[in-house]
């Protein structure tokens, strides 16, 4: 079922309504089971080539999948089946670690934490969206964040706002700094639009570049709303990544990080570190240096 969810269902239905993907989905995997189960019964038979041509072999198997046990748990499979895929779709719509926290309460009421924070922009966007027009921009789009959402899974990473064409991430600290994770995102991502940089130009005509600035510092994390809930952040780590990602064009790089941050990661010999000097980022009256990596 996994591989099924992973490979092909994602792909085939990603078009899909949310409650055609709950159907569908659990049909298949009804028809499945239930395969498995007549594959069984079969298989148990004395003589199973001969038992299959004999009539009352048939009238076994009727009696079998028609008893009220067994439709009992038919019934049992199918409410098991859709309760699961609803959470899968709902999980996949606010996001796995969003949907656990609220199952778990961590937020109900604000607490402290330090986190590192990815703004991921898409280069030339107003232009590559006069360009397409509208419809095939967001089509576009569509195929761009599903190619970057890899990434951030293999990377330990959690989407936490979509912004039209803006991307954020965050991680906690201590699953960010363990192995480069929030480093590795970004190179993985570049490999990942790279890999289907022929599918981009035979569909849209371009392959999309983005930027990204990082930086790290202690947020308020909480639930907010009444009539729609969010798990948000609030602390100045965010105003400042962002102000940070705002500088790629200036230095002409496509990542830049705070000198906070570069303190905190002990970078693996592949990366190659490069201070860009002493900046003053907006709306921030002291200077903070800045870093790209290679």
């Amino acid at each position: 079922m996994g591989v099924l969810e992973i490979f092909y269902f994602n792909r085939w239905f990603i078009n899909r309504s949310f409650t055609q993907k709950i159907l569908y989905k659990s049909f298949i995997y009804l028809v499945i089971i239930l395969f498995f189960l007549i594959i069984l019964f079969i298989g148990t038979a004395d003589g199973m080539a001969a038992a299959v041509s004999r009539k009352a072999f048939w009238g076994y198997a009727w009696a079998f999948f028609t008893n009220y046990s067994m439709l009992s748990v038919t019934i049992y499979i199918c409410s098991i089946i859709l309760v699961t895929q609803f959470y899968t779709e709902v999980s996949d719509s606010i996001g796995h670690a969003a949907l656990r926290n609220f199952f778990l309460g961590k937020y109900h009421r604000p607490v402290q934490e330090e986190r590192i924070f990815m703004f991921l922009d898409m280069r030339s966007s107003t232009t590559i969206a006069e360009s397409l027009g509208h419809v095939r921009y967001f089509e576009m789009l569509k195929e761009y964040f599903s190619d970057l959402s890899a990434p951030v899974i293999d990377h330990s990473g959690e989407i936490y706002q979509y912004a039209g064409d803006e991307m954020i991430i965050s991680w906690r600290l201590k699953n960010s700094i363990e192995n480069n994770n929030c480093i590795r995102c970004f190179f993985s991502m570049k490999e990942a639009i790279g890999r289907r940089a022929t599918n981009y130009e035979d569909k849209f005509g371009l392959l999309p570049g983005f930027k990204a600035g990082l930086h790290c510092g202690m947020v308020t994390t909480g639930e907010i709303g009444v009539l729609k809930k969010e798990i948000i952040f609030t602390g100045d780590v965010l105003n400042t990544a962002a102000r940070i990602q705002g500088l790629c064009n200036q230095f002409d790089v496509d990542i830049l990080i705070s000198g906070d941050l570069v303190k905190k990661i002990d970078f693996e010999p592949i990366f190659q570190i490069k201070s860009l000097g002493e900046n003053i980022l907006k709306g921030r009256g002291e200077k903070m240096e800045l870093f790209t990596v290679r």
